[in-house]
């Protein structure tokens, strides 16, 4: 009994080895950002998506032509406009994150045209901020452009970022060790960009949506 489970096993490995793959690659896109929060007393408040840019290089080792794992590093734009209308201020934020996902792959298709799953995990680091917009002044009655660097507070912002992962694509192998894709990526954060440092709690979070191509060379 022992012996045929070592001949079975023995055979997946080699059959897996057979169809095991390493592949590399470079990705561009879009993103299009949606900030989350609960506003309990900021009533007047209002944050619409923005869009932004996203760039990454890409590594995946296919165990077989149906599963691989995926490990991407990306520096992805998650950007919002924030609005408040009682002082009439309009304000867009841009934030520079730099994203490390790790997932599954699932495969289907034929040997040129395939789709694919990925499913998984990330962590993520806010490098910078910036910010851009018009304020009210209600003394004045006049209305002025400002900009500038947001400054990190580490008393009140979170610059780690992790969450769930998850995207849907399409791969065309146009030459023996080359590949194109297109995918639409959806980043779930579960870490609130603020800390709780104040006595009422406020959680914001960042929900965003990644369209993204890119090519790979197959080893």
């Amino acid at each position: 009994m022992k012996r045929k489970l070592i001949v079975v096993a023995g055979a997946l490995m080699l059959t897996m080895a057979a169809h095991a793959q390493w592949k590399v690659g470079a990705t561009v896109g879009a993103t299009s950002n949606h900030y989350r929060m609960d506003r309990q007393y900021m009533s007047d408040y209002r944050y619409n998506d923005r869009w932004g840019l996203t760039v990454g290089l890409t590594g995946q080792y296919d165990f077989n032509e149906w599963l691989g794992v995926r490990a991407d590093l990306n520096w992805t734009q998650k950007n919002y406009r924030a609005l408040r209308d009682r002082v009439t201020t309009d304000y867009k934020y841009t934030n520079n994150y730099l994203l490390l996902p790790v997932m599954a792959s699932f495969s289907f298709g034929g040997q040129k045209l395939r789709g694919f799953c990925n499913l998984g995990v990330y962590g993520g680091y806010w490098l910078s901020g910036n910010y851009s917009g018009t304020e009210n002044n209600t003394i004045a009655q006049a209305t002025y452009s400002v900009e500038g660097h947001r400054d990190f507070n580490p008393d009140r912002d979170q610059r780690w970022d992790c969450g769930l992962v998850g995207g849907v694509g399409v791969e065309y192998r146009f030459a023996p060790h080359w590949g194109a894709q297109v995918e639409a990526r959806y980043y779930y954060s579960t870490t609130s960009v603020q800390k709780q440092y104040m006595r009422v709690k406020d959680y914001r979070y960042h929900s965003t949506l990644g369209l993204q191509a890119g090519v790979s060379y197959f080893f």
